[in-house]
């Protein structure tokens, strides 16, 4: 009987263990889809060239592996066209995932996953043909994306709210995948709980600690945010829901937002840029601290959204 118990004892704790390990946000893994997305492979991760395509593609298989469902369809991807400036029909992707909890409302996370690329489309401003890599701005976003992902799948909770999942394209063109996404809205916008956006969270500096951006955007932000903390990450709060990044659209449309970003560096949008530069264990604590606003936010049954609806 005692040999039975310890075994019992043992079988849990390493199903704990092993749990823990699967859901907890993890500096190695998170290193691992940088070094990839940022690699010379991906080409910069360029709306309209290969390494573009190449990161959809990961971003979409990954989500198949964790289990979340297609909701375009069958598919994983929203493919839209746009121009910018001479260039015209230019195509581009959303990859979008779904976490289905049989919930009423869906809490939306976000990031962009294109990069310069090549920059053949931004008209001499970057250096053409160069290989602008992308780390920070936004492999760490992805990363980000897919830990929340992770966490959320296999957690063994089922929350309160569904979870859509959004890798955005075009972003670095003009915030042209949440543009797309906003004017056709795979559920609706009005039944989103809010948007949490993941721009450049891959470069901590402890002096000046993450900026969190959209807290004006909810009465409720407030007392979610009161009292949070993460060991080994400051924090510091913007009210501001516009932004230069893909919240902005879907604060615009009346949808409350939070926007976690590092900050400015001197590899902002240049070929250095790359994944060895990466805060990796820094990243893991800034998705830990996500998770847990994400959890309080989810004890407010409804926000009450702040701001101007787009006209």
């Amino acid at each position: 009987m005692k040999k039975s118990w310890l075994l019992l004892v043992c079988a849990v704790g390493l199903y704990t263990s092993a749990l823990a390990q699967d859901t907890i946000p993890d500096a190695k893994r998170i290193q691992g889809i940088v070094n990839y997305l940022a690699s010379d492979k991906l080409k910069g991760r360029g709306t309209a060239e290969k390494g573009g395509l190449k990161a959809s593609r990961f971003v979409a298989k990954q989500f198949k592996e964790l289990g979340l469902k297609a909701v375009n369809g069958n598919s994983y991807f929203q493919d839209f066209t746009f121009n910018k400036n001479a260039h015209k029909d230019i195509p581009s992707r959303n990859v979008i995932g779904f976490l289905d909890n049989g919930a009423a409302r869906t809490i939306i996370i976000g990031a962009h996953y294109d990069h310069l690329g090549t920059a053949a489309l931004f008209d001499g401003k970057y250096p053409v043909g160069q290989i602008h890599n992308g780390a920070d701005d936004n492999a760490s976003g992805v990363a980000g994306l897919l830990e929340l992902a992770r966490y959320y799948v296999n957690n063994h909770t089922r929350e309160p709210f569904n979870f859509l999942f959004i890798a955005f394209g075009g972003e670095e063109l003009g915030l042209q995948g949440s543009k797309y996404y906003t004017a056709h809205p795979l559920m609706p916008l009005d039944k989103v709980h809010f948007m949490l956006n993941m721009d450049m969270i891959g470069r901590y500096n402890p002096e000046r600690g993450i900026g969190i951006g959209g807290h004006g955007s909810a009465q409720e932000w407030p007392a979610v945010f009161k009292d949070v903390q993460q060991p080994g990450i400051k924090f510091f709060t913007d009210a501001a829901g516009k932004g230069a990044s893909d919240h902005h659209n879907f604060y615009v449309n009346g949808v409350p937002v939070m926007f976690f970003h590092t900050g400015g560096h001197d590899d902002y949008h240049k070929p250095t840029d790359d994944a060895p530069k990466l805060q990796a264990a820094a990243e893991a604590n800034i998705i830990r601290l996500e998770i847990q606003l994400i959890n309080r936010a989810m004890t407010f049954p409804e926000l009450h959204y702040v701001g101007e609806k787009q006209s």
